[in-house]
């Protein structure tokens, strides 16, 4: 049986795809959630089309913290290894789909293999080469990779970080986020959201290494309060970014720069219809850049470093926090807008659903 674990937000997007694939060959699949995150999972879920986790985990609050996930970690091993029946649909040799390089992959991979699945990693290959850059998603890459026994890579150079690994390998061209962007565009038009009557920039931040340092965050705020004397900037607000924002006495600050407005978390409809009418994007996260990518969109990277390939040297610009390379991306938007990707018929989530009816020995359905 085909298992998917998964958690958060991020995950949940970028596994729809995959999910509605399975739906549409007719091939069952157990839907796990860890409710890492709880917040606009739901209205994700329904946008895709996708039924209702078969067993939840944790029904508790959005896990943000890092004691917090920590207790939040062990309880989920417990259970599950505790109610391996329940949770497993008392299958002993089936497949996990784990995604990306969050701690519910991590618990995913690991839970797979102390309960006899085999782990499967989806968006696998991805590196830094920096130990704790970003922290913890490389180590946490690393540690999946060691636990899975198939790759979904997307892409040459992902695959080739998979070398030293043995197991079965597959190279899906690109990321499953372009199967989330060409179904988002069948409804993003008619996504209810306010947008601004000018020209605006979208940010968003959430990553560790930006927000767990009051020292880096500052840094940030202040890189973006001269960006806004430029224009009007959307700052959309994670949770665990507007908690620290509180911690260190930064969010009434914030809340006072007439060109930053706090916006927050949409659905991913939504996100996207206001991230495809923005000139453009500033972001830490991996999804956003790899958006951006498909869309064509200017990106500027809020960090040192990226394991991410797609747009860097065409619409992605990595700033490494400095503002003459921030200045300078923004005087040359045009030189950043490239052309949308999303109309290609390449199909990564096809890829990965074929892959695993093969695997299982038997020949996939014909989509509905």
């Amino acid at each position: 049986m085909i298992h998917i674990f998964l958690g958060t937000k991020a995950q949940l997007i970028k596994m729809a795809p995959v999910m509605v694939e399975l739906q549409n060959r007719n091939i069952p699949y157990n839907f796990i959630f860890s409710g890492q995150h709880q917040a606009t999972v739901n209205n994700i879920r329904e946008e895709f089309g996708i039924k209702e986790p078969d067993i939840t985990l944790y029904k508790g609050r959005d896990i943000t913290g890092i004691v917090q996930m920590l207790f939040w970690s062990i309880r989920i091993v417990f259970f599950t290894l505790w109610n391996r029946d329940k949770v497993w649909q008392g299958d002993k040799g089936g497949v996990v789909l784990n995604h990306g390089d969050t701690f519910s992959t991590l618990l995913g991979a690991l839970l797979a293999r102390l309960s006899g699945q085999k782990s499967a990693h989806v968006e696998s290959g991805l590196r830094s080469f920096r130990l704790f850059h970003p922290f913890p998603e490389e180590i946490t890459r690393l540690l999946t990779f060691r636990l899975s026994n198939i790759y979904f890579a997307p892409g040459d150079w992902a695959l080739a970080n998979l070398e030293q690994y043995s197991g079965d390998k597959v190279n899906t061209a690109h990321n499953t986020l372009l199967d989330a962007l060409r179904i988002s565009q069948r409804a993003v038009n008619a996504a209810e959201i306010e947008i601004p009557d000018g020209d605006y920039g979208v940010v968003s931040l959430h990553r560790f290494e930006n927000i767990f340092s009051e020292k880096k965050l500052r840094e940030i705020l202040a890189l973006l309060a001269e960006v806004s004397k430029r224009g009007k900037l959307l700052f959309i607000l994670h949770k665990p970014t507007e908690n620290k924002l509180k911690e260190y006495g930064l969010l009434a600050n914030l809340e006072t720069i007439d060109n930053i407005e706090l916006r927050p978390r949409y659905s991913y409809f939504q996100f996207i219809k206001l991230v495809k009418q923005a000139l453009f994007v500033i972001t830490d996260g991996g999804s956003n850049q790899e958006e951006c990518f498909y869309l064509g969109k200017p990106c500027i990277i809020m960090r040192a470093a990226s394991e991410r390939q797609e747009g860097i040297g065409a619409n992605s610009v990595i700033c490494n926090y400095d503002r003459e390379i921030i200045n300078d991306t923004l005087d040359r938007l045009p030189d950043f807008t490239t052309g949308q990707m999303i109309f290609d018929h390449h199909s990564p989530s096809a890829v990965i659903v074929s892959a695993l009816a093969q695997y299982h020995g038997r020949e996939a359905g014909t989509p509905a």
